[in-house]
């Protein structure tokens, strides 16, 4: 006979199956041109979520849409019940969950804050730390967890976030003078070319050893500077002391053209007929699990594309998560004790924030 936790826990796991199987299925049919597009337009539209969630938002109000229970296929803010309710909006009757993966948490003990992990000392639900330990958190398993699109919701008006402007050719306002800076901070030489055909018919050249970028001026700005983003995603994740410095050639020109067609997204921009060419088919072209391969591409994608955006001072459209909503203050208010950003001291239960 199985007790109610154990129920719980196989039904956790049933759902974490089905959702793993939805993924799988989604994911593969990315390797086409007009679907890796697509997904890549919503993470630029759901840069709060990890790449995958992003991936089940998108699938699952999808398959919403197509059943007529929610006005849009396209999700654009995204957030728990919990949290519309802190910006006085509340789940409309007989809206269904979008389903995403959270992470678990797990309580140790540990003997002094850079204690390797291989001594922390698990807790249990409800033991306190002993005189002079330090509690660590580490994940150990993932759950399933719920959310809704603005679409789902009604209540109070959502501040509108300002829009990007654009003209025909030009590129987004402080656009290229960030990307330009985020490669001087790397170390790397900015250096224009005046066509193509200086740099081998390419539109943008990156020398690792030389630490030189090179990028054709006799194009739109707006051309210009996705080239610039492309180069500057090679610098960031493909450079020789890189972990991914072995990637195969064709993942690599991928995950360049899609990391500039996610920060030119970010900006209204869409790059299609541009990075269409790049992404036709590729993952067919390369060894191996297919699905695997798309996973990770996509995840060191918006990895990369997150952290061009972060250093950009840009006009950009919103992140998935409707403004005024202050994310970390509630996941504070749901976790246990506190977040797992904190190193707690088990004598006198004094803290000691640690940055991480």
């Amino acid at each position: 006979m199985h007790t109610i936790d154990e129920t719980k826990r196989f039904e956790q796991e049933a759902h974490l199956h089905a959702l793993h199987e939805k993924l799988t299925t989604a994911v593969g049919d990315l390797v086409t041109s007009d679907d890796w597009m697509r997904v890549l337009m919503v993470g630029a539209r759901l840069r709060a979520y990890s790449p995958l969630n992003a991936v089940l938002i998108w699938v699952g109000l999808a398959e919403q849409f197509e059943q007529g229970l929610v006005p849009t296929g396209t999700p654009t803010m995204v957030a728990g019940i919990k949290q519309w309710n802190t910006l006085g909006r509340t789940v409309m009757k007989g809206q269904h969950g979008l389903a995403i993966r959270l992470p678990v948490f797990g309580r140790y003990a540990a003997q002094f804050p850079e204690a390797p992990e291989d001594s922390w000392r698990r807790l249990g639900s409800w033991e306190r730390l002993a005189p002079g330990e330090v509690l660590k958190r580490k994940l150990v398993n993932t759950k399933v967890g719920r959310v809704f699109d603005i679409c789902q919701t009604q209540g109070e008006l959502v501040e509108t976030l300002p829009a990007p402007v654009l003209l025909t050719g030009r590129a987004p306002d402080g656009l290229w003078d960030g990307l330009a800076a985020q490669i001087a901070a790397r170390g790397f030489d900015l250096q224009l070319v005046e066509s193509a055909e200086q740099i081998g018919g390419a539109n943008g050249l990156t020398r690792y050893r030389a630490h030189t970028v090179q990028v054709r001026t006799d194009v739109e700005p707006l051309s210009a500077a996705r080239t610039l983003c492309h180069e500057l995603a090679h610098v960031m994740a493909h450079g020789p002391a890189s972990e991914d410095a072995a990637l195969h050639r064709g993942i690599v020109e991928v995950e360049a053209e899609s990391t500039a067609a996610l920060v030119l997204g970010a900006h209204g921009v869409d790059t299609s007929q541009y990075t269409v060419p790049y992404v036709a088919t590729w993952a067919s072209s390369v060894p191996g699990d297919q699905v695997e391969t798309v996973m990770r591409t996509f995840d060191r994608v918006a990895r990369t594309a997150t952290a061009i955006l972060d250093r950009l001072d840009t006009v950009q459209i919103g992140n998935g998560l409707p403004p005024g909503l202050d994310r970390e203050a509630h996941a504070r208010e749901r976790a246990p004790g506190h977040p797992a950003s904190t190193t707690e001291r088990g004598d006198d239960h004094q803290r000691e924030v640690v940055a991480r």
